[in-house]
């Protein structure tokens, strides 16, 4: 079972947190969510038991449970929600990089008669 970990303090590392949760299991995996940019861990993390039982059980004891002077809060990891379709911040409801238009090209009407600026050909 995948286990979400949050509220912890700034200088945990993984093996506190390891020996946290084997004293209720066996770990698979510990992961702490870092910032891409500075590096430096952004207070949770996630902790992979194999066994669900176990996993339980580590989540009803440790979850509000002090921890360097912080309330933990632990639960079952939900699923990541699926990311649009572009994945960057152009996209739109369509999932995809159309892009509204602000106009340019011709203008139609008045003295340029449509042509493109400029040259007004009077």
């Amino acid at each position: 079972m995948n286990i979400y970990v949050g509220n912890m303090p700034y200088d945990t590392t993984e093996e506190t947190i390891r020996k946290a949760f084997e004293a209720h299991g066996k770990v698979d995996s510990i992961n702490i969510v870092t910032d891409r940019q500075t590096g430096k861990h952004r207070g949770f993390g996630f902790v992979e038991m194999p066994s669900d039982d176990e996993a339980r059980a580590a989540i009803d004891a440790l979850n509000g449970s002090d921890f360097g002077g912080r309330k933990l809060t632990v639960s079952e990891a939900r699923p990541r929600p699926e990311q649009r379709k572009g994945g960057h911040r152009f996209g739109n409801q369509f999932g995809d990089d159309r892009r509204g238009s602000r106009g340019g090209g011709f203008t139609g009407g008045g003295k340029q008669g449509g042509r493109r600026g400029g040259d007004r050909g009077d």
